[in-house]
This record gives C-alpha cells, structure tokens and sequence, in this order.
C-alpha cells in the first residue's frame, strides 16, 4: 500500500525534519600524530593531497559502504572513519530530544533569524555562530553526549519576499546583499578562525525560492532568469564565495516547473560554478517527486534521477532503492565515487581523518569538572549583545522612553507573553530563560512594584485593567507563537487548504507547513483596553513577522520590537525600556499598512510590488527603520573617485555625529538608484551598511566600499553578468525611506 504524502513526511520528522536528526551513536576517535601511520591507510596521512588522500578511502570502501554515506551518516566505523552527523542551528544548536542513550542537551539559543539581521551587525552574528560552532564541537567530542553533530543546517539563506510566509521568521530579512551579508557571516562563525581546519561546517537551506508554505510539495516558485542571479540565488552565492560554504539543502518547491531535488542547477550552477561538496535533500522531497508531482513511477527512478542531478546526501528512503539501481545499470560505482568525493573533502576539513594532535578543534571537550560552553559568561555574554542589538525601537512619541525607574512607583506587565519565552521549531532547549516579567522585576528591583496579569481571556482582561489602573505605566507584551500551539510535531497532515499542518489558532500566525492568513495583530484589542485606562502605555511585541499594528502607531506613545526565542528576551526588553541600553536595532523587512499592499502570494515577480525595492505605497515602517533615544546627523558625503570603472571600486565615505545626550549606535546604510537605467531596475538597492557606535558630540567617519560587480545586471543574451556604462547615484542614511545625502557617480 503506498504511503500518502503525510505519512511520508510523519516519518521524517521523527529522521529528517526534526532536530538533531540522523545522528550516528558511533564516534571512532583518531590516533595521535606519532600513531596514525601505524594503520597503514594512506587516507590517514595528513600530508597527502586531499584527493589522493580520497582516492585511496573510496578504493578502500565496500559498495554497501559507499550507499551508506550516500545518507547523513558519513561514517565508515570498518576503516576508522567518524560520521560528520548533523543538527539543526540557524539560531543555535538544537539538540531538544531526548533519544534512549542520548539525552536532551540545553544550548545557547539567539533570536530567530530576523532578530539576528535586525541587529545589522555582521561581526556579531560571526561571534554567535562561533558559540553555536564551539556548542557543536564539544558536544560532539565529548563521549557522555554520545552524537556527532559538526554540520550544523544552517543559515537559512532564503529571503523574505512576502510576510505573510510562515517560515519568513527563519531567515535573515528581505533585501538579497544584506542576507548574503549575514549569511556569508554565519559560515565564518561556524567554521572558525584556523586557516586549515573547520571547527564545524555549514549547510545552507533551501535552495532555492523556498517562500510559500501551503501547497509547497507540488508548488512551483515562477521568476525569470535576472531575478535567479540578481535576487533570488545572491545570499546562496554569496555564503558559498565569501563565507565558504560547501553544503545546502534543496528546497520541496520548483523552480520554473522544474522540482529543485531535481533541477539542472544543483550540477551547473551549484556545484560546477560554486564548488558546493554536499548537495542535500530535504526530508521526504524525493518522494514527492512520484505523489503528488508524478514525474517518476516509483521511488527508484525518483532516487536515480535526483543523484543524477547532483543529490549526494538523502533525508529520504533510497538505500535499497540504490542498491537495486547499480544492479539495474542506472547508476555506476564510479558514479557514487564521485559523488562522496565531496562529503569526504568536508570530512577532512573538519580534521576527522587527520591525527587529533594536528587538529586544534579536538581539545573542545570536556575536560574536567569545568562548566559546558553554555554555562560560561563568555556564551552567556555573546547571547545578551545579541539580543540588545536585536532590539528595535518602532515609535517613541515626546520621548516617552526610557523610563525613569526613580519617578515611577509602579508598573503593569500585560499581556499572554509577559511571563513566557517562546520556543521554535528551528530552536534548541536554552540553559536558561529571561522572560520580559523576569526582566522588568530584575531591573527594577524592590522600589518600584510590579502589577502582573498574564492573558487576554474574560478573567484575565479584568486583571489586566485593574493592574493598568493601578500603575503608573503599563507594558503590554503581545506577539505571535512560533509553533502555533504546543504540539507542532505531531500536528503534520494534508490540510485542503494547502498547508502540511493544522491551520493555526490565531490566523496571523505562521510555522513551517503554514502560510500566514492575516496580518493582524489578534492582540491589538487588548492593547487598546489597556491604553483607554491607562495612556501611558509601551507596547512590547514579539514577533517572527510583521504585524499591521495600524493603531498602536497612532495612539500607542511607545513600541518596541524583537524577535522571538532569545534566551535573553527579557534582560535586553528591560534594559531598554528603562534606559540601561539604547536601542540601535533596525528592521530587515517592509512592515506593510495592510495586506491589500501585497501583490498575489504566488507571485514570485518581486518587481510586481515586493519588498521595499518595489513596494507600492507608503508602508507602515520601511525595511532599515529604528528610532534611537538619541539623535544623528549625517554629512559630508564623498567618493573616493568621480567615476567607477566596470572593473573596479570606490569607497562611500560619510561623517556621522550624535547629536544628542546619549551614547548610542546608528546603522549607516549605503543605497544606489539608477536615474537614466538602461534596462529594468529597482528603485533603489542597498549596497553596504555600518553599525557604529558613538557618543554625545561624537563624529565618527563611516566609509564603505562599492565594487562595480555590486551593480551588474545580469544579461539573458549573453548569460552574464554586465556593468552597464551610465550614472548612478550613492545615497545615505539611516533607512530605505531616509537617505539624505547623495552624489552621483558615472560608471565607466
């Protein structure tokens, strides 16, 4: 009896689809330096290339062997060779369920991705990927965890091209440089500092044009060839070339028609033009390729038809599907050497085949009766800046904020996120949480009083209002809940709406298998009952997405924003609202008015209206947005030279000055528009940005570079990429819809 699609995908949550998933028990420790050669296996040596090194382990390896590490376990215990093993970690390790033998293991956890992009700040979203990285490798190296977890799937590298998609809250933000930017920097983290050797790998996901959730087993994401090299494939790229990366994950949809498990693309573009190592599928996709796509009759040729197109890692059944292809002459041994050549290239890079002695990742373990990594200050400390950064400040009328803890005697805390930290799917179990009621009773201690009602229901709106009335100011803490209830792994089916899971409770909430319905934020109501008793009233939303919160901009004196799953949520919400931390975070996506502003959600066509590049209208906050307690002032903008050359670079420069009272950061962002373009463009593009830090009275002068290849369109007559001679202009400021500095530069 054939499985239906839900079934299918069932099974691979519990081995594909959930986190820490396909992770063998089996950990082979190396010899050291003076004992390797004792085996006798030239693969051993370390001072052999690494593709003589690969040769040598292939000619070595049984058939069965080589299907085997056609999986997620690149192990090959007969030889001595460790298995890589895999963890979810966009925004830390995730390594939530327990296993017979194997525990669940707390692990430092940022925000979700957006929250992490609305810090604008590349260097620290490298900082936590190296805390994730450390997480794993120590984890794997220390034998009472009994896992190897050293590819870590991440980041997510998609963009965020419509708010209502329901996984929008994994990636980084909606503008394909700034994703790169933060993607490239992600890989960096993970991978570490040493120049020969990984301290974990990355794999990317998914690739590509993964942005719809409902209908995504048998949806095709239609766009045209320069907005596949100009959009929608640049963070992609960008983490291969700049970061490094050599893993990723194909996405369920198609591209063009064409299912990406099984796209020209994985072998031309991917791994000819990009030199990925580690093509993966994602759980249970090749299946679907027979139900419901019917392409293939059964699940071999589906399986033959993937590897042929570059697959080499399946989250999917192929083993014996495998095994009876090589026997029915559709795939050739030699055709499976080739495609492990690059998961054992990771391998070494990892120092998996190398002696311990030569490899400086292998002392991360533990060693005595010192506390794990996410249990020091210095993981703990990285965790705090990120989520302060992440802070956004949306609206501050008069300078309602911060508050002065010695003139308020009392304040109300509402709301049904108040007292919770949300987790997601895509996240770990933190080793500790900071709720924002936790947060705002720590930071103010015994001299202010704390008036706590914790929901919207019938009772708890009563005490909610009591509690408003009786303060002297209320915070209202509302948002979204990641999972959309508290079963989401066992909530997968065949929704006839389209989605893989149960619709969720609230509408306007979202999760991987479900698309937004609305916008609007269901909590809104009770935001405005608090506010008609008591005026002086911050709202504090938690969001994976953006919300039309219409009527808490016009009314509402303050709102501040953060994403969801910080195990620092509450520390960085408090230390903001009273003034201990100034907020500097800037929003990465275009909050619209409403979704009437939204072209068709399938419209893959962004220049139909998507994104701040081609929206239509005037949006409730632009992508770059974010107020400060203090003031800036930009000026002097200047170019390294009057022209650019189709070759060449020039550097932006621009002073920036804190003009107010207060020590504070300002994101300096760099756009181009195209005044007199000669083919289609948008109608301005960021091209570099800076997050800096200054004080009162403070000048500091921010240059960034321009290389002309930034500018390039992609030509579908000659298939390249082509400057085109004609002016531009550099403009600056602080956000997409405030550039108040521009100069105009001929491109040669």
């Amino acid at each position: 009896m054939k499985k239906s699609v839900v079934a299918l995908l069932c099974s691979f949550l519990s081995a594909a689809l959930v986190p820490a998933l396909a992770q063998s028990p089996r950990y082979v420790p190396r010899p050291n330096v003076d004992q390797w050669h004792l085996k006798h296996y030239p693969f051993d040596n370390p001072n052999l290339p690494a593709e003589q090194r690969i040769d040598n382990l292939l000619s070595l390896m049984t058939l069965d062997e080589k299907i085997d590490c056609l999986g997620t376990d690149t192990g090959v215990p007969r030889l001595g060779v460790p298995n890589i093993g895999s963890s979810e970690g966009i925004h830390g390790v995730v390594q939530r369920q327990p296993r017979p033998g194997r525990p669940a293991i707390a692990t430092t956890q940022f925000p979700q991705p957006p929250g992490m992009g609305d810090s604008w700040d590349p260097n620290l979203v490298r900082e936590a990927a190296g805390v994730e990285g450390y997480e794993a490798r120590y984890i794997t190296q220390t034998p009472g965890y009994n896992r190897q977890i050293l590819m870590l799937w991440g980041p997510q590298s998609d963009l965020d091209r419509d708010p209502r998609w329901g996984r929008s809250e994994e990636v980084y933000g909606e503008d394909p440089f700034f994703n790169g930017s933060m993607a490239a920097a992600f890989v960096h983290g993970l991978q570490g500092n040493n120049p020969k050797y990984w301290q974990s790998a990355s794999l990317l996901k998914h690739f590509l044009a993964n942005e719809n959730e409902n209908f995504r087993t048998s949806s095709t994401s239609n766009f045209d060839e320069r907005l596949f090299w100009e959009y929608y494939s640049v963070p992609f790229r960008m983490a291969f070339q700049e970061g490094g990366a050599r893993g990723v994950m194909a996405s369920y949809n198609a591209w063009n028609g064409i299912p990406m498990a099984i796209n020209p693309v994985l072998r031309s573009i991917v791994i000819d033009k990009w030199h990925v190592d580690i093509v993966s599928s994602d759980g249970g996709a090749i299946h679907l390729l027979v139900d419901p796509r019917r392409l293939f009759p059964d699940q071999e040729d589906a399986v033959v038809a993937a590897f042929h197109a570059g697959i080499n890692q399946f989250l999917d059944f192929y083993r014996d599907q495998m095994i009876q292809a090589v026997k029915d002459g559709k795939v050739t041994e030699a055709e499976i050497d080739s495609a492990l050549r690059g998961k054992f290239r990771v391998e070494i890079k990892l120092g998996l085949l190398d002696p311990p002695d030569m490899v400086p990742y292998t002392r991360i373990r533990q060693t005595g009766n010192e506390p794990p990594p996410w249990n020091t200050d210095r993981d703990r400390s990285v965790s705090q800046k990120m989520a302060l950064e992440s802070v956004v400040l949306l609206k501050n009328q008069d300078k309602f904020l911060p508050l002065d803890k010695t003139k308020i005697k009392s304040i109300a805390v509402i709301g049904p996120l108040a007292n919770v930290v949300h987790w997601d799917w895509y996240g770990g179990t933190p080793p500790y949480t900071v709720t924002p009621l936790k947060g705002i009773q720590d930071e103010v201690g015994s001299g202010v009083k704390v008036n706590y009602a914790p929901d919207d229901t019938m009772d708890g709106e009563a005490a909610a209002l009591k509690a408003a009335k009786e303060s002297d100011v209320a915070v209202v803490v509302v948002g979204n809940n990641p999972t959309c209830g508290p079963d989401q792994a066992h909530e997968w089916v065949n929704a006839p709406d389209g989605g893989n899971t149960l619709p969720c409770t609230v509408p306007s909430d979202g999760r991987e298998g479900r698309d937004r319905q609305t916008m609007t934020l269901y909590q809104e109501q009770l935001i405005k009952q608090v506010y008609d008793v008591q005026p002086k009233t911050v709202v504090m939303l938690i969001a994976s997405f953006p919300f039309t919160i219409n009527w808490s901009q016009q009314h509402v004196p303050a709102i501040l924003t953060m994403a969801q799953s910080s195990q620092d949520e509450g520390t960085a919400l408090a230390k903001v609202l009273f003034g201990d931390y100034n907020p500097g975070g800037h929003l990465v996506r275009t909050w619209p008015k409403s979704m009437r502003q939204l072209p068709p959600r399938m419209d893959y066509n962004i220049r139909d209206g998507y994104t701040y590049m081609y929206f239509r209208g005037e949006p409730l906050y632009p992508f770059g947005f974010g107020l400060s307690y203090t003031t800036f002032k930009f000026a002097n903008l200047r170019t390294s030279t009057p022209t650019l050359a189709a070759d060449g670079s020039l550097n932006v420069s621009v002073d920036v000055t804190n003009t107010g009272d207060r020590a504070g950061d300002e994101v300096v962002q760099l756009y181009v528009s195209w005044p007199k373009p000669q083919v289609v463009r948008p109608r301005e593009e960021l091209e570099g940005f800076q997050r800096i830090a200054l004080n009162p009275g403070e000048t500091k002068t921010v240059t960034i570079p321009l290389n002309a290849s930034q500018i390039a369109f992609w030509d579908v007559g000659t298939h390249a990429f082509r400057v085109l001679p004609e002016p531009i202009q550099v403009m600056v400021g602080d956000s997409s819809a405030d550039l108040p500095l521009n100069a105009t530069v001929q491109v040669q």
